[in-house]
């Protein structure tokens, strides 16, 4: 028998020693003294049983774990993975950044393993390029079409070739800031270039750029290999030049007629910033605009997109495109569609199938993406995964916090993500945000409701900026007043939904939201006045009435 001993992280009372000690007295042949007040477990252990195995029973238990050093009095505790741990990451974006960072701050060995951009979608063409994009569009659409009387109207053409010089100059400049220089500043982050399969749950094998193959042994590995687009199996499409999300961000010209397939948020912020920047845009979308969100949420945005000029071509399908070598030719439900350039942005599939998945274990759902715990573990626990290749929402701060909490766990925490309350934004004009459950949403999970919506124009800072598009919607349960979501219609809308998140993760009803104190004239005082109206009619308040 052996003597180990680990500091124990995660335990809140005594009932926490007594239930760890009953998890590892029923190993074989263990037995343990656990102390609540030393954070301490003490185990007498068959001498073929690692150390690694018993800590990995703690964190099954439910909490984190050290190795003591053994035998000494004034033993140090230290994080296993200071002398032993390597961990392998599949992968170089913001989910994967985050935890090797969290990793080697912790005193893991990381090796990242990448075959393309460093930085992932993100930085290189997503978040980044687009917002820029939506940016420029934005101020060139309001320089040549603000409300505001006395101040000049500007109506000067967009120099594309100028805008994406800034923009890939902006790219590479947060590429090399938040990336590059991590990794020049990290010596416990080893980056290698090469693809990665798994041959069994703790071997990869890495073909190189160069194209040798090179094998690694890692302890745990964490999976953050991202997602692509996909496209629909419209006859001829695979055939033609059509564009993705990233073809379309780094374009030299502005097409005169920009089709789109697809009407989720990459269609749509695309399609309003080439309408903004001078090009005719028809979208086609298979049911409605953002048909996931409450119906009034897609309904309100086809307004103001058509009044932008925008064709939004609801219930539409393409059933076959040609290209003629300038032209795409789209036959659809609702005619013939003539444009010189087409954008397909119907999803994204997770990048998971080059990765030999079942010689690990891992087990992932119908659409390839792999299962994870509150943890972040696969079904092999040694195993992790985080990002847009896991069933977890497909958010670049929800693959961040999920890199840290891995990394955390990897190195001996006990770290959960809870993903109950999650702000989703989509970067249109006016921006459309929101946060927990909409009407239907706590129809279909048997809860009963109440909500209000308040349109813009009783918003006194809407009425200022002589901008009332869009609307605030609260939903409560019908028994108590607990707000348990929002929906947000409105110009910076983005900036309002992490108050309502705030709320709901803190149980607050709209009673509680309509007594709250915030700022006149902002944007965010609509919650409380959108709060307020299920017990009075705003209308009849004076400014700023509490």
């Amino acid at each position: 028998m052996r003597t180990h001993r680990l500091a124990v992280t995660g335990m809140t009372c005594e009932t926490c020693a007594l239930n760890l000690r009953t998890a590892l007295d029923a190993l074989p042949e263990v037995s343990a003294r656990v102390s609540f007040e030393e954070e301490m477990a003490e185990i007498q252990a068959p001498t073929n049983m690692s150390t690694r195995q018993l800590v990995e029973a703690v964190r099954e238990a439910g909490y984190g774990a050290r190795v003591l050093d053994e035998g000494g009095s004034h033993s140090t505790a230290r994080d296993e993975t200071h002398e032993s741990v390597h961990i392998a990451i599949i992968g170089a974006g913001s989910g994967a950044f985050a935890a090797a960072i969290r990793a080697a701050d912790g005193g893991a060995r990381v090796t990242l393993i990448e075959s393309e951009t460093l930085g992932g979608t993100c930085v290189n063409i997503g978040c980044v390029p687009s917002k820029i994009l939506l940016r420029a569009a934005e101020v060139a659409h309001v320089g040549a079409h603000h409300p505001f009387d006395g101040v000049p109207h500007t109506g000067e053409s967009v120099d594309r070739k100028r805008l994406l010089g800034q923009l890939r100059g902006r790219v590479e400049e947060l590429r090399q800031a938040k990336y590059q220089r991590i990794l020049d500043d990290s010596p416990n982050i080893e980056l290698m270039r090469g693809r990665a399969r798994f041959e069994d749950a703790n071997r990869l094998e890495i073909v190189t750029q160069a194209g040798e193959t090179k094998t690694i042994q890692a302890d745990r590995v964490l999976i953050a290999t991202g997602a692509s687009p996909t496209a629909p199996a419209i006859p001829g499409l695979a055939e033609s030049p059509y564009w993705t999300s990233t073809g379309a961000l780094f374009a030299d010209e502005l097409p005169e007629h920009l089709a789109v397939i697809g009407s989720s948020f990459v269609a749509l912020e695309i399609a309003q910033a080439f309408r903004r920047l001078g090009s005719q845009v028809t979208v086609l979308a298979r049911s409605s605009l953002l048909s996931r969100d409450d119906p009034e949420v897609g309904t309100e945005l086809q307004t103001v997109f058509e009044s932008e000029g925008i064709r939004v071509l609801n219930h539409s399908q393409a059933e076959r495109v040609v290209h003629d070598g300038n032209e795409f030719f789209l036959a659809t439900n609702h005619g013939r569609i003539v444009a010189d350039r087409l954008l397909v942005a119907a999803g994204r599939s997770p990048n998971t199938q080059d990765l030999n998945l079942e010689a690990a274990h891992v087990a992932t759902g119908p659409d390839g993406a792999i299962r994870v715990n509150d943890r972040l573990q696969t079904s092999n626990p040694d195993i992790y995964a985080v990002g847009d290749c896991t069933d977890l929402p497909q958010l670049v701060y929800v693959a961040a916090a999920a890199g840290t909490r891995a990394a955390a766990n990897m190195t001996g925490d006990a770290a959960t993500l809870d993903v109950s309350v999650v702000p989703v934004v989509v970067f249109t004009d006016p921006q459309v945000a929101t946060v927990g459950m909409d009407e239907r949403e706590a129809q279909q999970a048997g809860i009963r409701t109440y909500s209000r919506r308040l349109d813009l124009s009783d918003v006194p800072r809407a009425l200022a900026n002589f901008d009332t598009r869009g609307f605030i919607k609260l939903v409560a349960e019908a028994d108590g007043g607990r707000l348990i979501g929002a929906q947000v219609v409105a110009h910076n809308g983005g900036e309002i939904i992490q108050t309502a998140a705030m709320a709901i993760r803190n149980g607050m009803t709209v009673n509680d939201l309509a007594g709250e104190l915030f700022p006149y004239l902002t944007m965010a005082e609509g919650l409380k006045l959108c709060a307020q109206t299920f017990t009075k009619d705003v209308s009849q308040l004076s400014c700023c009435a509490g």
